[in-house]
This record gives structure tokens, sequence and C-alpha cells, in this order.
């Protein structure tokens, strides 16, 4: 029997590290290996997995992500619970830099990904509310007890990259319900209900993007130094709501592929 773990953290830019005392697996998928190794430890008496998003040395960018790769691994483990924290650019004014936002809803605008792992037969998943509730509910409270005021619920409008967007695109993302926008939170999270996993972000507000603001645009320094400057308080969010994530699923994700017959075994 290898490694398991039963609760996951998939990291984002900035975010290369998060467990203490960990120790390092490779993990073989059908879609080729995953971002990076994944490391394992206990949180609050719960083995926790942890695996970098782009890789520890940002070697993928969002739109060569092996996203599929990364949630097979995952389960392939024993995870069922999932929580990705992310980057994203604010969509409303009142959303600056170091806000936190827990989102209920997703749109996506990417293109040429592989959003699925079904590629033959009729198989089609539920995906009206892309995030784990009992996740979201976890988040927002560990988020409060570190003293945050999280926004609870928003729109992620998933763009292709790696480009940001132009003011155009921007002022349209806001005028169609977007709150923030983001380069890597599709196809992730529907492969993760593929997989009928509970999938959870939260999101750190980066930068006011491109169409709400005059003057300079949005840089790479920038997002990398606020999420730098925010690390502290996102790892210890994370660690709060990994310790308080419900030991029994009793929300529907865990049932999004029942009465579906599968092209395949899962793991």
């Amino acid at each position: 029997m290898g490694p398991t773990a039963e609760l996951a953290v998939i990291g984002g830019s900035g975010l290369y590290a998060l467990l203490d005392g960990a120790t390092e697996h490779r993990v073989e998928t059908p879609y080729g290996p995953p971002s990076d190794a994944i490391t394992i430890a206990e949180v609050g008496g719960r083995r926790v997995a942890f695996l970098p998003r782009h890789g520890r040395d940002h070697r993928y960018p969002p739109h060569l992500i092996p996203y599929r790769a990364n949630l097979w691994a995952l389960r392939s483990l024993g995870v069922r619970q999932v929580l990705a924290p992310c980057a994203v650019g604010g969509l409303r004014p009142d959303l600056g830099p170091g806000t936190f936002v827990v989102p209920d809803q997703l749109v996506d605008r990417t293109s040429g990904r592989v959003q699925t792992y079904y590629d033959r037969g009729a198989v089609h998943v539920p995906f009206a509310d892309p995030y784990c509730p009992d996740g979201r509910r976890t988040l927002l409270a560990a988020a409060t007890r570190e003293g945050v005021a999280p926004v609870d619920g928003g729109t992620v409008v998933v763009v292709e990259g790696p480009r940001f967007s132009t003011r155009a695109e921007s002022r349209w993302y806001a005028s169609i319900g977007g709150t923030v926008v983001n380069m890597t939170g599709h196809p992730e999270a529907v492969l993760a209900r593929e997989l009928a996993l509970c999938y959870s972000s939260i999101a750190l507000v980066t930068d006011l993007d491109a169409g709400l603001t005059e003057g300079e645009s949005v840089t790479q320094a920038e997002v990398f130094r606020v999420f730098g400057e925010n690390t502290d308080r996102l790892r210890a969010i994370l660690l709060g709501a990994l310790a308080a994530l419900p030991h029994e699923r009793t929300c529907a994700c865990g049932h999004a592929l029942d009465g579906i017959r599968l092209p395949f075994e899962l793991p």
C-alpha cells in the first residue's frame, strides 16, 4: 500500500510549500506526472497532501498545467476533499489587493484546454454549483478566526492566459457578473467534480484588473509582491480549514457520479 491522504491543498502562485515535516512522493497517472512531487504530512490529526499547481519552480504556465494528472494523482492517494487557493484580479472597485474571496460560482472563458476525463461515452456530470458548500463554510470560518473578513460568494471568471486582460475585456467580465478574474480555476474545478471530489477555493485579490483603473496595467511583479505579503495569512487560513473540514462528507459532491456509467474504473 502506497502513501495515503484524505485532504489536499493545490497551491498557486507564490505558495510552493505549506506543510512542515512532510514526506515527498512521486505519483504516476494515466495522464502523465502531476505538476510536481506531492508532499504528505499531518495537520490536526488528518493526513494532508500538498501539490504546487505550477510546480515548485513555476515551470507550468496556466494553460499548460497538467490538470488531469494533478487531480487524478490526488484521488489515487485517497484524497476526497481539496482546498484550492489562488491569486485573482478584482473586478469591482471594492475588491482591492489583500481582499480574500471564497467564490461560489465560475465562468469559463478558457479555450483549448482538455477539461474532462470522459473522452468516450455519454457522461454528463452536474456542475451547477462548482464549489463544495461544506468546504466553503469551513474556509469562511477559518478566515474569520484569523481576523480576516472574507467576501462570502462571488463569480470567478477564468481566462486562458498567460497574458492579462485588456481593459475592454476586464470591463466586460465585470458587466456579466464577474467578481474576480483568474487563469487556473478551470478545468481544475470541473475535473475535481468528475472525480467526485469536494473542491473549494479561496482567492486572494492581488490587483484591480486593468479595466477598473487608469494608468499602469497589471504586472506579474505586482501580483507576486501582494501574494508574498499575504502568504502567512493564507497559510494560517488553510491550516485552520484543514483541521476543521468534516470527517464525514454529507454534501452532494461525493454523489456526483451516482447513476452514471463511467468508461473506466476510478482509483
